[in-house]
């Protein structure tokens, strides 16, 4: 769950990235300002408040991974304000509005095994005529559904897993 300040770190980012029609390029900064934090040896220095300000700031802005001096620039800024571990849901939040924006919906089918291609288009063709809007969908595998699937976008979970329908029998059984 994203922070007060993730929330507004995001949404300050994609009003910026908006204003100047370069929703893809903060886009990807973004991502790789993520990458780049997300290396533990680097939080671990950039997050050290006994090395210098100076010095973490430098340290960013020669990272290969930064391709530009706005992310720098962004970089430092969460350095300074000791936001480097909010990095992921900063981005996040900015894809969501992103997402709200063009009208798209992100969801996530979890499922037991691996889908086919034709299996996950289908989903993502159903679901994106249900609702009427684009839909960019993640296919994440987890055997402990035994069977069935779960879908969630926006704030809606649809469950129809075999492990779920297990608990719901087990819990009737017990309730007599």
């Amino acid at each position: 769950m994203a922070t007060e300040a993730a929330r507004r770190y995001g949404k300050a980012v994609f009003e910026l990235a908006q204003q100047e029609g370069q929703l893809e390029e903060w886009g990807r900064r973004l991502s790789k300002i993520r990458e780049l934090f997300a290396d533990p040896e680097v939080a671990a220095v950039l997050s050290n408040p006994t090395i210098a300000t100076e010095r973490r700031d430098a340290l960013v802005s020669t990272a290969p991974h930064l391709v530009d001096d706005e992310a720098t620039t962004l970089a430092r800024m969460l350095i300074e304000s000791g936001r480097i571990d909010e990095a992921s849901a900063i981005e996040e939040e900015f894809h969501r509005l992103a997402d709200k924006a063009a009208g798209r919906v992100r969801a996530t089918l979890t499922t037991a095994v691996e889908l086919e291609h034709a299996d996950r288009d289908r989903v993502q063709r159903e679901l994106a005529k249900r609702l009427n809007k684009e839909v960019r969908l993640s296919v994440v595998v987890d055997p402990r559904l035994i069977g069935g699937l779960k879908l969630q976008y926006g704030d809606r979970v649809v469950d129809a897993s075999v492990a779920t329908r297990l608990q719901q029998l087990r819990r009737r059984l017990a309730a007599t």
